[in-house]
């Protein structure tokens, strides 16, 4: 039996372990969800490079560690670890969880519009499960993704946040995931469900941090519904650290003439792979992408991005921008995909990287898959260094080598950074890029 069918099937041992707390786990109906999935894991197993969509991306360190599944007990999370984080900008609508779980304890929603559910979706399965149904796990599919398989079958808890319709949020929504493993090889699954009904807006932070963990799995899932005309501001913050593993799905279906905008910013971790995937389901859908990685050491980021144009005079823009030093190797795989119907697409995509090592490497591959003639669409991808000139330019001016370096490594970034309209969030990343970048460049 090779390492791959011998963990596919430590996995699937561990669910008929798992099943009888599976089975009282969000009632009748989630149950067979969860035998689906497990099955079709069992039927995909890992992938492997010779899979098209990893063909960059080996899962063999996490494949080889014997993960079990992670303590819902807090393990010594107390406020004050949460502030060293830097994880404390938003506090007034926070949502915690610790390994997965929620954590009354460590979080606070303040006053919200009546209607407004932001909750932990464990107690939603219990107490509302009308709510939930109808769109959980019916958006990320798990037919060809082994780990949005096991993250359906596993799945205990996360965030549930539904807006209903002509609701306006003004203060951000946060939901911030912590790991801790007391030095233990732990797995957790969180999933997220947010849910925003017509002529409504929301700004929705997500954000990954450890406190103690080392050599930890997130294996996690966000499904976004946007009804009609919604305005969704969606964040994602990854600062795991640089022993942790990081799979995780976004997966966004958005009505007509909504507007989504998701921040994928990725700083920490060994092995990260993010997926997302945008499905402009209505006429007049607005979608941009933007994200930055920066990546140290030995470490391997690997973004995939997938936007599919279903409906006419939809439009998107995607911005990826990454920053590699040491041995790092990264991997950008956007796909924009123009339906039939989709007439009058007008759809943009740019990869850029900048490399500051000679060491470091970058697979990126764009792709545009056209089955209407009446759009406008365009794709880039540039791979550089840091402009000998502009260095130059200067140092002529008094400025150090490393301050020179790191000033213009900022510049590169900060076109993302910037876009981002969460002020809190915004400023907190700004001093992080700065200390981080000022340290790289001095290396």
């Amino acid at each position: 039996m090779t390492e791959l069918e011998e963990a596919r099937e430590r996995y699937c041992a561990d669910f008929e372990r798992f099943k009888q707390k599976a089975a009282r786990n969000g009632g009748g109906w989630t149950y067979p969800l969860r035998k689906t999935a497990i099955s079709r894991f069992a039927e995909v197993g890992f992938p492997t490079t010779r899979d098209e969509e990893w063909k960059y991306t080996s899962v063999a360190p996490i494949v080889k560690v014997r993960f079990r599944r992670a303590d819902p007990r807090p393990n010594g999370v107390v406020p004050r670890a949460l502030a060293q984080t830097g994880a404390g900008e938003l506090a007034k609508n926070r949502l915690v969880f610790v390994n997965g779980h929620y954590s009354e304890r460590l979080s606070s929603v303040g006053s919200l519009p009546g209607g407004v559910k932001v909750e932990s979706l464990a107690a939603a399965l219990v107490n509302d499960p009308a709510a939930v149904e109808p769109y959980l796990a019916r958006h990320a599919s798990y037919q060809d993704h082994a780990f949005v398989a096991l993250n359906t079958a596993f799945m205990e808890d996360g965030a549930f946040v539904h807006v209903p319709k002509g609701c306006v949020i003004d203060e951000p929504i946060h939901l911030l995931f912590v790991s801790t493993s007391n030095g233990e090889a732990t797995v957790s699954y969180p999933r997220n469900l947010i849910v925003i009904d017509s002529d409504s807006q929301v700004k929705i932070v997500e954000s990954y941090v450890e406190v103690g963990g080392r050599g930890y799995l997130t294996n996690g899932v966000t499904e976004v519904i946007a009804g009609e005309n919604s305005v969704i501001d969606h964040c994602k913050l990854e600062r795991e650290n640089e022993t942790a593993f990081h799979v995780a799905t976004l997966q966004a279906r958005l009505g007509r003439s909504s507007n989504f905008v998701s921040h994928s910013i990725t700083l920490g971790g060994a092995l990260i792979r993010n997926d997302v995937n945008v499905m402009l389901d209505g006429e007049g859908g607005d979608c941009t992408l933007n994200g930055l990685y920066l990546g140290t050491g030995e470490r391997h980021i690997d973004n995939h991005t997938r936007i599919d144009h279903m409906k006419p005079h939809c439009v998107s823009r995607e911005l990826y921008k990454g920053i590699l030093d040491g041995k790092v190797k990264a991997v950008f795989n956007g796909k924009i995909v123009v339906g039939k119907d989709a007439r009058k697409t007008d759809a943009k995509q740019t990869n850029r990287n900048l490399l500051l090592s000679e060491e470091a490497t970058i697979d990126t591959k764009p792709q545009l898959e056209i089955f209407n003639n009446d759009v406008k669409c365009s794709h880039a991808s540039t791979i550089g260094r840091l402009d000998e000139n502009a260095l130059f330019y200067l140092r002529s001016r008094g400025l150090g080598l490393e301050t020179a370096r790191a000033l213009l490594t900022y510049a590169f970034a900060s076109e993302v950074v910037n876009q981002i309209k969460i002020a809190p969030v915004r400023a907190g990343l700004d001093d992080l890029l700065t200390a981080r970048l000022q340290k790289i460049c001095q290396a």
